[in-house]
């Protein structure tokens, strides 16, 4: 019995952060978050008690999991639905870990030590989205992890050469953008190679961690899944260090991948005087959406090569869903991709996945 009291702290909290990261207020979600801290519940308590150390990190990971993480979760899909502008979200990014900084220094004394075992964590070479890297690091400190994190954007030769120096008894991979999977596929294989079991986590891993697999890395949804991998014995996937990717992934034997990602220039050349053949409407475009115009093309060649790479049709077709809701959002008529998806068309049409990726591609933009 609750006397008819039904309130959920962490809920009216939650509402209270995302007010603050929307008015880009830092003061106030820092204040947000210690306040959470303070009336987190610790969670189940062993028999005996909870510690006041244990019951610190418990409210802390409560704090990242269940307010935190959700809340920037939250920025991204506002982000993407045209609710808020680029400097919005980078404000509330920033703000996001600012908040993530404050519940570290206060569980600081519970995560003194001694620990468990050391780890690195740290994003793919050219991914700059660190937070959820940053997030799942501070969850594996309150679960009693040495973790040295790395930050955004780190090389493979750096990553390799941290995880020899400190002895690391796994690399954990963070990376948010598929387009990215060729140079994760090389940090995966170059960690293995040095006897370091790697964990990879994100989006840019496909549903399920489907691409992970594919390049023998261990997989985790979440920051709670990567402590739970930890937790097994892990070893590394036994494979030379410098094993080519079609030992992975026998399909490149066929060519098509390298012989986009070698044309990337051309193709993205052609597309674009082709685009601006088939939508007049480009025309009245400012310097601005020209520019834009241009990097969406990019993405696209970009995102076919990926597709092309892990053999994935879906990854392609999910990244045309997303840019056609994108679109929508902002006035743009979806249609604007057809051009562009018939220009790749025609100049790979030699290519049989590519041609059979882009021909589904297209059905799905046809009004």
């Amino acid at each position: 019995m609750n006397g008819g009291n039904d309130t959920n702290p962490m809920a009216e909290l939650s509402d209270q952060l995302w007010q603050a990261l929307g008015e880009c207020d830092e003061t106030r979600a820092v204040a947000v978050v210690r306040r959470a801290l303070d009336t987190a519940e610790p969670g189940s308590a062993p028999a005996g008690g909870t510690s006041a150390a244990e019951g610190t990190r418990a409210a802390g990971e409560r704090v990242l999991l269940e307010l935190i993480g959700p809340a920037q979760e939250r920025v991204g899909l506002a982000w993407a639905a045209n609710e808020i502008t680029v400097g919005q979200e980078h404000a509330a990014t920033a703000i996001s870990e600012r908040c993530i900084a404050a519940v570290a220094a206060a569980a600081a004394t519970a995560t003194s030590g001694p620990f468990v075992g050391r780890v690195l964590v740290a994003c793919v070479d050219g991914e700059w989205h660190a937070l959820p890297a940053r997030l799942v690091s501070e969850v594996l400190r309150l679960r009693g992890w040495r973790v040295d994190y790395l930050g955004a954007h780190v090389p493979t030769e750096h990553l390799v050469a941290h995880a020899r120096h400190t002895g690391a008894q796994a690399v954990l991979l963070s990376s948010s953008i598929p387009t990215l999977l060729p140079g994760a596929h090389n940090a995966i294989t170059a960690c293995q190679g040095i006897g370091v079991p790697v964990i990879a986590g994100g989006a840019a891993f496909g549903p399920q961690g489907r691409y992970a697999r594919l390049m023998r890395a261990e997989w985790a949804e979440d920051a709670s899944g990567a402590a739970t991998v930890l937790g097994r014995n892990l070893t590394a996937a036994g494979a030379p260090a410098a094993r080519p990717p079609d030992l992975d992934l026998p399909h490149l034997g066929d060519q098509e991948y390298t012989m986009i990602r070698r044309s990337r220039l051309q193709l993205t050349k052609q597309t674009l005087a082709d685009v601006e053949m088939g939508f007049p409407e480009m025309g009245g475009y400012s310097e601005f959406q020209l520019d834009r115009t241009v990097e969406d093309i990019e993405f696209i060649v970009s995102y076919l090569a990926t597709a092309v790479y892990v053999d994935d049709p879906p990854l392609f077709h999910r990244f045309v869903t997303w840019t056609a809701g994108i679109l929508a959002a902002r006035d743009v008529p979806p249609r604007c991709l057809l051009p562009a998806l018939d220009s790749l068309l025609s100049q790979l049409k030699d290519f049989p996945r590519v041609v059979g990726i882009l021909t589904a591609a297209h059905g799905l933009v046809t009004p």
